[in-house]
Formats: C-alpha cells, structure tokens, sequence
C-alpha cells in the first residue's frame, strides 16, 4: 500500500484498515513460529504498511484542517 493510497481513505477506513494488517501481522508471526511461513518479506511489508497507517492518522490527528481538505 502507497502513502497516498492510505492518505486517500477517511480516517475511520485507515482506522480499520490498521486493525486488519496488525491482525495479520499476528498471524503472520504465529507462522514463522511454528515454522509455516516461508514468505518472509510479508512480515517487513507488513509493518511498513502499519508505520504508513500510523503515520497519517498521526499527521491528521496532529492537524485536523487537513483532513477536511483531503477529503
């Protein structure tokens, strides 16, 4: 997911959509612990995709104008 992917979602959508990908983040380590998962990248993308969501619902908290003008 692209910066400005995330940054043309509402708040209440990225707010859902980080709930989803820590979600999978869990899962995704529960594999590698149990020695499953054989797709390693999937967990780095994964956390880059949840430091991306984090940081735009930290900018719009932060800011709030913009989020009126984003949308």
């Amino acid at each position: 997911m692209k910066i400005h992917e995330v940054r043309a979602l509402s708040t209440d959508a990225i707010q859902a959509k980080l709930n989803d990908t820590k979600e999978e983040l869990m899962k995704l380590r529960f594999q590698m612990t149990s020695g499953e998962l054989s797709d390693f990248t999937r967990l780095r993308q994964t956390r880059q995709d949840i430091a991306r969501l984090q940081t735009v619902l930290n900018e719009r908290q932060r800011n709030p104008e913009s989020e009126e003008n984003n949308e």
